[in-house]
């Protein structure tokens, strides 16, 4: 039997040969050299650096999460959107750079990984931060090593502490060879973190005889933010309308998420005519992350977005209207952590999620459901 060591390929019908020599199509993208050296650039005692102190619960499962490292076990944290789970594993980073021992923070898209960057290297100021991404792998070796999913293949068997955030997230979840490169960059253990989390993963906890964490309220103490469905089945552009023109005077910021490219120009098209700070961004637009800068710093107030923007940011007073909410792409797990956006500031912990739609469906009522379930008993 033939067998890819980089993506645990076994079916023949992947395999060629080239110049007499055996090779795989499933991943003859993934080409670079495997990284030989380790980090270790810090040699003082590290701790973490918070810009506010946990809460609790937090700190409660940092404790749990540190223990469980300790004793070389895997770990699925499970976190609402917004309870602050990347800080809960800071300390768990540091115990491990302590222990001059080789720190991994994975994630699927390469726009969290930028976004994460400044707030690691914050928290870690002493420590050597490298991000690793497509089109930006100049440098690969560092103390805490920042990485899209993608290029794990270049680590094997390299980190004794992996964490993988957004879990359930597209291009990661359901991918054989992301997953097995996931598997074989590991030296020591995992700790997965999801806002959603998916059977795959509370199976592989439970068959990795791991720890299963949960923390099932925000950070702040206040409630996840309830969506509103408004059913148009037409002329869902003017309930849009209405939306922003109500934001402008509340000179409040807002993320109008389409399901594809192609209806983020049409619209982009038609409310650039009367909205006059608004830009759209997409995966493969060249300067989306200029795009998003400017609408973080509040030059641009209305951003149109494909779900590249449906994880991984944070902006005060943020509100947010999803565009042909009935659309396939939205199932239950994109529509809860887009919801997620709203209400992640201690000083701004509400605002609108606003889903218009042509009509329901049975991903946007459980969506609802499962956020107003999680309002009322404290778990999702």
């Amino acid at each position: 039997m033939v067998y890819c060591s980089k993506c645990g390929c076994t079916e023949d019908k992947y395999f060629g040969i080239n110049n007499k020599k055996l090779y795989c199509r499933r991943c003859i993208v993934f080409k670079d050299e495997n990284v030989k050296e380790k980090g270790m650039f810090n040699t003082e005692v590290v701790k973490p650096r918070i810009n506010y102190p946990l809460t609790k619960d937090q700190k409660e499962l940092s404790f749990k999460v540190v223990e469980a490292f300790r004793n070389k076990k895997d770990v699925l944290i499970y976190a609402v959107c917004g309870a602050g789970k990347t800080e809960i594993v800071f300390e768990v980073i540091a115990d491990c750079l302590n222990k001059k021992k080789q720190v991994g923070f994975a994630i699927p898209r390469k726009d969290v990984v930028i976004e994460l960057e400044s707030r690691i290297k914050d928290a870690f100021p002493d420590s050597k931060v490298v991000s690793v991404y497509g089109g930006h792998k100049e440098e690969v070796v560092g103390d805490i090593i920042l990485i899209t999913t993608h290029q794990l293949f270049r680590y094997k068997k390299y980190f004794d502490l992996l964490i993988i955030d957004e879990t359930d997230a597209f291009p990661f979840s359901d991918n054989e060879v992301l997953m097995h490169m996931f598997e074989e960059s590991l030296k020591g253990n995992y700790i997965m973190m999801s806002g959603t989390p998916l059977k795959w993963m509370k199976d592989k906890i439970k068959k990795d005889n791991g720890v299963s964490l949960s923390l099932l309220k925000r950070f702040h103490g206040h409630k996840i933010v309830e969506p509103v469905l408004k059913v148009m089945p037409f002329f869902q552009i003017l309930v849009i309308i209405e939306l922003l023109t109500k934001y402008q005077k509340e000179n409040k910021p807002c993320l109008i998420f389409v399901p594809t490219k192609y209806d983020g120009e049409n619209l982009f098209k038609l409310l650039k005519n009367i909205f006059s700070k608004i830009d759209y961004v997409h995966s493969s637009k060249e300067d989306r992350q200029e795009v998003i800068d400017m609408f973080k710093k509040g030059y641009i107030r209305f951003l149109i977005t494909t779900s590249i923007l449906e994880r991984g940011i944070t902006i005060k007073n943020i509100q947010v209207i999803v565009y042909k909410a009935e659309h396939e792409l939205y199932t239950k797990e994109v529509l809860i952590q887009i919801s997620g956006r709203v209400g992640r500031k201690i000083d701004s912990y509400d605002g609108d999620v606003v889903f218009v739609a042509k009509k329901s469906t049975v991903f946007i009522e459980k969506a609802i459901e499962e956020i107003k379930e999680a309002n009322r008993h404290g778990i999702l």
